[in-house]
């Protein structure tokens, strides 16, 4: 199953890279650019909490590959389309919200199917394990893109995207584990307000929620405005700018697999703030910092110290779950997830061209550190988890 996600992420990374380069190219057009973006993630932040819904209620297994199915045909068609020639941006434009939907109700489904997988004390290694190939992804398929797209051309990122769906098709073919959702007769708006009703009730969940948001908020920026650095501050080309996103993926994995080797430990909450300091401070190093390689070494603390944070919280909601509500909440924790980054770079994308993007960021920063100690000092709930 890691295997099969690891390798349609690195297509899917590999899509995107090719997917903007082709849209500039027939358009010339940075609007059309953040707005295949804004449709392709747009569906994910409206239609999660439905998917929670349906994870519950369906064999989350078929929803999965049901997810993977439509993906795979989305990026089928593409190549085809590029292929012939007959490509035009609204094509695109299109199947990026078709595959965002996908993406929508394959997310909560697949969070969910996590813990029927492994034992209860596994779960904290295997969130990490599955930010892992999440990372790999991030440094191997813009790698590869690029190689693809020099010297194969578009549709070849497209249709190497295509065939990679095939791995997590047979891996969930494989599975023998089943969720058999006991059967009820509620309505789809009822069964989501009891997922609502439910992480409202349990210690510190809303808490966590509230936490995902705000990490992602104001974490994800940084990696927007790197190459803001690298050209107006380091005076640096693409090649430092590949450098220092790697280096940043590097230290992610090594955040993951720290907490992947530490297994079913004690203190979470504590480690999770702890985590959420040193990830503050090393954002608002990096917007202080004039030299490439300490900034390189900052950004190994940033990756290691944010798939830290993310992957043991992650974990602690998996935890507080039950199993039969598990598709609503992971859905709710997946909306306040997903929906920091878009907010986050929204906010910080009027407030850069005011204040400069170093000040934003070290702001970012700052106001991270405050969060992790207001949660350490004032809200100890949390970190006695």
């Amino acid at each position: 199953m890691w295997i099969g996600a690891c390798t349609s992420s690195i297509g899917t990374w590999m899509q995107i890279v090719a997917q903007g380069w082709l849209i500039y190219r027939l358009s010339h057009s940075a609007f059309l650019l953040a707005l295949d973006q804004f449709l392709g993630g747009i569906p994910i932040f409206l239609f999660s909490l439905i998917g929670g819904v349906v994870a519950d209620r369906v064999e989350r297994r078929k929803i999965l590959l049901g997810s993977q199915y439509v993906q795979m045909a989305t990026a089928g068609l593409l190549t085809i389309l590029v292929t012939t020639g007959m490509v035009h941006v609204w094509h695109i434009l299109c199947l990026s919200f078709i595959s965002g939907l996908a993406q929508a109700f394959g997310g909560p489904a697949y969070q969910a199917l996590i813990p029927t997988l492994v034992e209860k004390d596994d779960m904290p290694n295997a969130i990490a394990l599955n930010s892992i190939q999440f990372n790999v992804a991030v440094m191997v398929g813009p790698a590869l893109a690029g190689q693809a797209l020099a010297k194969l051309g578009e549709k070849w990122c497209f249709g190497l995207n295509a065939l990679s769906f095939l791995a997590p098709i047979i891996s969930l073919s494989l599975i023998s584990a089943r969720f058999l959702p006991a059967k009820t007769t509620e309505t789809m708006f009822a069964s989501l307000k009891q997922g609502i009703r439910f992480a409202r009730k349990q210690s510190s969940m809303e808490a966590l929620i509230l936490l995902a948001f705000c990490m992602t908020a104001l974490a994800m920026p940084m990696r927007t405005y790197i190459p803001v650095f690298v050209k107006d501050i380091f005076h640096r080309g693409p090649e430092t700018y590949g450098n220092l996103l790697a280096l940043m993926g590097l230290g992610s994995i090594f955040g993951s697999l720290m907490i992947a080797s530490a297994g079913n430990f004690k203190r979470k909450g504590l480690v999770a703030l702890l985590a959420l300091i040193c990830l503050g401070a090393g954002i608002s190093g990096f917007a202080l910092s004039k030299s490439v390689p300490l900034s390189g070494l900052i950004l190994v603390l940033v990756g290691a110290s944010m798939m830290a944070v993310f992957a043991t919280v992650n974990s602690l909601v998996q935890l507080i779950t039950t199993n039969e509500m598990r598709g609503r909440v992971m859905s709710v924790y997946n909306v306040a997830f997903r929906g920091g980054m878009p907010m986050g770079n929204l906010l910080s994308g009027w407030l850069v061209p005011i204040f400069t993007a170093p000040v934003v960021l070290g702001v970012n920063g700052f106001l991270l550190v405050l969060l992790a100690l207001y949660f350490l000092l004032l809200q100890r709930r949390m970190a006695a988890l």
